[in-house]
């Protein structure tokens, strides 16, 4: 278990790097100049993030964080399970696409898996509970969440979409589509994946 001095040191390398990645792009994201700015020695920096695509991995998990504490402020409002998962991709979509070269290293880490990450699981939790109407209930609620079961049919069903999702964000990123074609695309995925829910 990290100290506190070691969270707020982590979460400062954190911002650094996101800091510098929204200047100049994944790129600008050097060890050695995340490791100054931060004001970490190179070798502390490497023990955090073994190496850069994990640095990457925990700034685009920040900006998960950022989406469920969003969602959990704003719930989405449509009726149907596939309103509200489509109006939460779309936002997740439109947040990625300020910076595009850390969407890219999104989809390249749940592709890919070239650094170990819970977001592709982390992504699909968030869509079965707004799917299912317990986002809404989480703000509501000083417990936890209670996990899903990963292997109920219905969660299944969602991951699919989160897949669907994934690959038109990868779609978005090489030009071949826009982004109201990709909403457009999510929502025709989601009526039939989600109509249970």
């Amino acid at each position: 278990m990290r100290s506190r001095s070691q969270n707020q040191r982590r979460k400062r390398i954190v911002q650094t790097a996101a800091a510098l990645a929204l200047r100049g792009g994944v790129e600008a994201m050097q060890m050695r100049a995340v490791a100054e700015r931060a004001g970490v020695a190179l070798g502390t920096l490497y023990r955090y993030f073994p190496s850069k695509m994990d640095l990457v991995v925990a700034v685009v998990t920040e900006e998960l964080d950022l989406l469920e504490t969003s969602i959990s402020r704003r719930p989405p409002t449509a009726e149907t399970a596939a309103g509200r998962a489509v109006d939460v991709l779309m936002r997740a979509t439109r947040g990625l696409m300020r910076e595009p070269e850390l969407a890219d290293a999104l989809v390249r880490s749940l592709i890919m898996a070239e650094a170990k990450t819970e977001l592709g699981a982390r992504i699909t939790d968030l869509l079965w509970r707004v799917a299912t109407g317990a986002a809404a209930a989480d703000g509501q609620d000083s417990g936890p969440a209670e996990p899903p079961d990963r292997t109920d049919p219905a969660y299944v069903r969602v991951a699919s979409l989160a897949s669907v999702w994934v690959f038109e964000v990868l779609e978005l990123l090489k030009g071949d589509r826009g982004l109201d074609e990709v909403q457009r695309r999510i929502e025709i995925a989601a009526e039939p994946l989600l109509a249970h829910c």
